[in-house]
């Protein structure tokens, strides 16, 4: 606290006696360099045939979590295009013309590509939050995921299959503090740990535990993953980070240029289909126009519309 206290009074001084067009000048430069830093690496342009992405998932996290029993990669880091999961679903499909998506799959637990994912373009979609979302829980358990995922890599002819876990998004799976939300309330609100840690009713170490215990928690599922599919390339990583209070920022927002936020894992392995696994009859694909007006209306509350 010491310290930015130290760097408020400094700027305060350097600014003393400017108007407010001096002081909003001087922060949007500030911005401007340190988001010249922070170029993101391109994601679809990248050589791979399967991606696996963790929503909000730092590359620190994952390094502390999977480094100790070398059963998945460490890897390097990449920038990410977004801060947010609707930044990086309008940056890595949005971009792409139709064509190069005619060929690509995806899975997704994540409600947000119901107006961030254009599935007509795309050669296969697969909404699992539609059918598996779990109020309780308050997101989409990892098991739900891998079962439509596995069906997708051995049922359907695609040349890319892009695999959008939940976790370790908050809430955690494997905290029983943390609270469900519904899906009607998903995005509605900063979820009840970031405002916790913010005004010090749960302390950095606890919450840091709850992320990495909800990073554990997925990695089985991933494991399953990559031994049930067939890619020659595989690549974990993850749509956007988590900020602990780094330069006042807690959890994610979209639009800034934070290491914390934008940092992610980059982590290449392999994937073989031993067959060791068959996932339970599910629900079959969710076709986009079968949308209920109910869900429409919840996820137009997401103010993304």
């Amino acid at each position: 606290m010491g310290r930015v206290s130290g760097v408020v009074t400094d700027v305060v001084r350097n600014l003393r006696g400017a108007g407010f067009g001096a002081v909003r000048e001087f922060c949007w430069r500030s911005y401007l360099r340190y988001a010249r830093r922070l170029s993101p690496d391109p994601v679809f342009e990248a050589d791979w045939d399967l991606l696996v992405v963790l929503d909000a998932c730092r590359a620190d996290l994952w390094a502390e979590v999977v480094a100790p029993d070398g059963i998945l990669p460490v890897g390097t880091t990449r920038i990410s295009p977004g801060g947010t999961s609707t930044e990086w679903l309008d940056a890595v499909f949005g971009g792409q013309p139709s064509e190069a998506l005619s060929s690509v799959g995806y899975v997704t637990a994540n409600p947000y590509s119901t107006d961030h994912v254009d599935g007509e373009a795309l050669g296969y979609l697969r909404e699992v939050w539609r059918d598996a979302w779990d109020d309780d829980l308050g997101t989409v358990p990892p098991r739900a995921v891998t079962d439509a995922a596995i069906r997708a890599g051995r049922e359907q002819d695609l040349d890319r299959l892009v695999v959008h876990y939940m976790q370790p998004h908050f809430p955690s799976i494997a905290d029983d503090r943390d609270d469900g939300i519904e899906l009607d309330a998903f995005g509605d609100r900063p979820l009840s740990v970031w405002e916790d840690l913010r005004f010090g009713r749960r302390s950095r170490a606890d919450v840091w535990e709850a992320y990495r215990a909800n990073l554990r928690a997925v990695l089985d599922d991933v494991e399953l993953l990559l031994n049930n599919v067939d890619a020659e390339r595989a690549v974990i990583t993850a749509d956007h980070g988590n900020a602990f209070g780094e330069r006042g920022v807690y959890g994610h927002a979209a639009g800034l240029a934070l290491r914390p936020l934008r940092e992610v894992p980059w982590a290449v392995t392999a994937a073989t289909d031993g067959g060791g696994y068959e996932p339970p009859p599910g629900a079959e694909r969710t076709e986009r126009s079968a949308t209920t007006a109910e869900v429409t209306a919840r996820l137009e509350r997401l103010g993304y519309r």
